[in-house]
C-alpha cells in the first residue's frame, strides 16, 4: 500500500484507506498497538477503527479507538458558571495527559470559550472533543430559543477551524422523540446535557433537531477538517430503571442509519452510548450496538452498574467500563467521585482517569489486545523478587503505591517486606526456603 506524506491526496482518514493510502496517523497508530499499518488501514477503511486528528491540530499523538485495539478513555474538562478558573483546567489537562488519558473532552459552559479550545489544540497531545451544542448559547451570546439551525451549524465550523479532533453532536432524536419522552415512563427523562438542549429547543420552537436535519452539511464540514462524529446518545439512560428500553435502542437505530451516512462522506464514526446500565445488560447493550450500528467504534460512559454511590461512582464506573469494553467497547469516558455533585477537582480527575485506566486494561487483557499483560507479567517478577522500586514503576500509580509503602514502613526499615505481613511474608519465605536459607520469624 501506498505511504503518503501529501494530505491533498486524501480529505480525511477513512478516505486515505479507502484509497490504499497509509497516513503518518495510520503508521503510528500501528507502531502503538503493535499491528501493521495495512491491519489498522483496513480497519479505519471499513470504520471499525477510527483515527480523530483533526489536519489543524498539529501537536497531536494520534491513537486509534476501535475495539480490537487498546481500550482507550476520556476525561471531561471544562469552565462552568461557578469554576471559571481556565488556568485549573488546563492543570487538570497536564495531570490527565501524565497519567495517561488519550482524549480531552472540553465542556465548558461559561465565559469565552474559543482561547482554551485553541489552547488545547496548539498544546495537547491527546486527542480533543467537544460538544458545539453547549458552545453555542456562549458563542452567539442569545438565549437557546433565539438560536437558528444556522447557528448551530456555524458553531460546529469554528470548532472544527479550531482544530477540534471529534465533536459530539445529539442527532439521534427528533421531534418524534418528545412524544416519547412526555408520554412514557422514564424516571430521569433525559440526562444528556447536551441532549437536553436539543429536546428543549424543538420544543420552544416546534423545529426539528438541527444537527439531524443539516446532517449532512455537518458532514461536509467535518470532511473538510477530517473531524471524526461522535454521535451522542441523548436518550442514554440516566438511572437502572430506564436502561435498555425503546426509547434508547429506537435512538440507536437512528444512530446506525447516521453512521452510513457519515460513512459515505467518508467522515469517521463513533457512537456513543450508556449510562447507567444493570450488569447482567452490559454485555448485550455492546452487542446490540455492533450490530446496529455496523461495527463503528463505541464509545460508553461508565456504564454506572448501581445508582447509590454517590462519592464512589468512579468505582461503580470502572466496573461497568471494564465489563463492557471486554464486551466490545472501545472507548470508555471516565467518571469521577464527584459524579452527580459537583465539577471535580484535581484529585477527583485522578481517580476517576486511574478508575478508568484499570477497568481499560483489565478489558485489553481478557480480549488478549497484544501486550497488554505484558506490565502484569513484569510485576509478577518484580512481587517475586521483593523488588520494590520495579514494582513501582510497573504500577499504574507508582507515586502513589509508594507513598502507602513509606507512609507505613516495616518495624525493621531493612524489611524486604511490607508491614502487613513482615516476617510472615509468603514471598520471603518462599524464596528463602527454595534456596535452602534458614526462614527466621521471631
Amino acid at each position: 500500500m501506498e505511504t503518503s506524506k501529501k494530505t491533498e491526496a486524501y480529505t480525511t482518514q477513512m478516505d486515505a484507506a479507502r484509497k490504499g493510502i497509509v497516513t503518518k496517523e495510520m503508521e503510528i497508530v500501528a507502531r502503538k498497538e503493535r499491528r501493521t499499518a495495512e491491519e489498522i488501514r483496513a480497519l479505519v477503511a471499513e470504520g471499525k477503527a477510527a483515527i480523530p486528528a483533526n489536519k489543524a491540530h498539529k501537536s497531536l499523538s494520534p491513537e486509534g479507538i476501535g475495539s480490537m485495539l487498546r481500550t482507550k478513555i476520556n476525561v471531561n474538562l471544562g469552565v462552568s458558571r461557578d469554576c471559571t478558573d481556565y488556568a485549573v483546567e488546563m492543570k487538570k489537562v497536564e495531570s490527565a495527559v501524565s497519567m495517561g488519558a488519550e482524549a480531552i473532552m472540553d465542556l465548558s459552559s461559561h465565559g469565552d470559550t474559543q482561547p482554551f479550545r485553541r489552547k488545547l489544540c496548539a498544546e495537547c497531545s491527546a486527542m480533543v472533543g467537544t460538544v458545539p451544542v453547549y458552545d453555542s448559547v456562549i458563542h452567539h451570546k442569545r438565549d437557546l430559543a433565539t438560536l437558528t439551525a444556522d447557528d448551530f451549524v456555524d458553531v460546529v465550523r469554528i470548532h472544527a477551524e479550531d482544530g477540534v479532533d471529534f465533536i459530539t453532536i445529539h442527532s439521534g432524536i427528533t421531534r418524534k422523540t418528545i412524544e416519547q419522552i412526555k408520554s412514557g415512563k422514564r424516571k430521569m427523562n433525559i440526562v444528556s446535557r447536551g441532549g437536553s438542549l436539543v429536546f428543549a429547543w424543538m420544543v420552544m420552537t416546534g423545529n426539528e433537531n438541527p444537527f439531524y436535519e443539516r446532517f449532512d452539511d455537518i458532514l461536509d464540514i467535518c470532511e473538510k477538517h477530517d473531524v471524526t462524529v461522535s454521535l451522542g446518545d441523548a436518550c442514554r439512560p440516566g438511572c437502572l430503571a430506564d436502561a435498555t428500553d425503546a426509547c434508547q435502542i429506537e435512538e440507536l437505530v437512528r444512530l446506525g442509519e447516521l453512521t452510513e451516512r457519515a460513512w459515505k462522506h467518508n467522515v469517521q464514526v463513533m457512537v456513543e452510548g450508556p449510562g447507567h446500565v444493570p450488569l447482567d445488560q452490559i454485555a448485550a447493550n455492546m452487542k446490540v450496538q455492533q450490530t446496529i450500528c455496523h461495527g463503528a467504534p463505541f464509545y460508553v460512559l461508565g456504564p454506572l452498574v448501581t445508582d447509590i454511590a454517590p462519592g464512589y461512582d468512579h468505582i461503580t464506573a470502572a466496573i461497568g467500563g471494564a465489563v463492557a469494553a471486554a464486551a466490545g467497547a472501545a472507548f470508555l469516558c471516565y467518571v469521577t467521585p464527584a459524579e452527580h455533585l459537583a465539577l471535580p477537582n484535581v484529585d477527583d480527575v485522578k481517580n476517576g482517569i486511574i478508575s478508568s485506566k484499570i477497568a481499560a486494561h483489565a478489558a485489553d487483557i481478557a480480549k488478549g489486545i497484544p501486550g497488554a499483560r505484558e506490565a502484569d507479567d513484569r510485576m509478577a517478577d518484580a512481587r517475586r523478587k521483593l523488588d520494590w522500586e520495579a514494582q513501582f514503576a510497573c504500577a499504574l500509580d507508582g507515586e502513589t503505591a509508594r507513598m502507602i509503602r513509606d507512609s507505613r514502613k516495616p518495624e525493621d526499615d531493612h524489611s524486604e517486606a511490607c508491614s502487613m505481613c513482615g516476617k510472615f511474608c509468603a514471598v520471603r519465605s518462599m524464596n528463602k526456603a527454595l534456596s535452602g536459607e534458614y526462614i527466621d520469624i521471631l
